[in-house]
Order: structure tokens, then C-alpha cells, then sequence
């Protein structure tokens, strides 16, 4: 028998990768979250459909906000008429950069 005769390599490289993508879909869920929270807060009002129908989701590692009610357009990029856009899914999505940057960095240390 020689010194490495009970020497086993084992690879986890699945598991790791597993584990890395959990990691990143739970950091785009609470990214998502948290840009659809802001963009709600945001949003202008008057019937409250527009705020509350602005939500969130996670699709082939990406996030996207949004919402269905169809005049949001023209709520956030404003009308040919001269009514300003609000920006607010824009702000929503880029308000809290820097904290979106450490929520990853929190995410890959556990």
C-alpha cells in the first residue's frame, strides 16, 4: 500500500453552484421587493390601483418591476400633452443601489 492508497478525490462543485444560485434568486427576491416597495411609495396616486398593482419578479437570474394597470406608460414617462413622466419604477429600481451591492456581498458570505 502506498501513502495515498486511501486518498479520495471528491469534487462539490454541484452542491457549490446549487448553493451560489440559491444564493443569487434569494438576493433578486429581496432586491425585487424592496424596488417594488420603493416604487410604490413613490408612485402618484389617486385611486391607489397604480400603487398597489406594482410588483415584482425573478426570471432567468434577473429582476424586473412592474405593473399591469394600463396607464402606468404614461404615468412614468409622461403624455405628448406636455405631462411630465414620475419616473417612479426608474427610482424604484435605482434608489438603493448601494445597498443592493452590500445585500449581495451579505448573501455570498453566508
Amino acid at each position: 500500500m502506498g501513502l495515498f492508497s486511501d486518498f479520495k478525490i471528491q469534487s462539490n462543485a454541484d452542491e457549490v453552484e446549487q448553493e451560489m444560485k440559491a444564493k443569487m434568486t434569494s438576493w433578486l427576491e429581496a432586491i425585487g421587493l424592496d424596488a417594488a416597495s420603493t416604487a410604490a411609495f413613490v408612485a402618484p396616486v389617486d385611486t391607489g390601483r397604480l400603487k398597489t398593482s406594482i410588483d415584482h419578479a425573478v426570471v432567468d437570474n434577473q429582476v424586473y418591476i412592474g405593473t399591469n394597470v394600463e396607464y402606468a406608460p404614461y404615468q412614468e414617462f409622461g403624455t405628448s400633452r406636455g405631462v411630465p413622466g414620475r419616473h417612479f419604477l426608474q427610482f424604484g429600481a435605482t434608489a438603493h443601489l448601494a445597498e443592493y451591492q452590500a445585500l449581495l456581498e451579505e448573501k455570498l458570505k453566508e
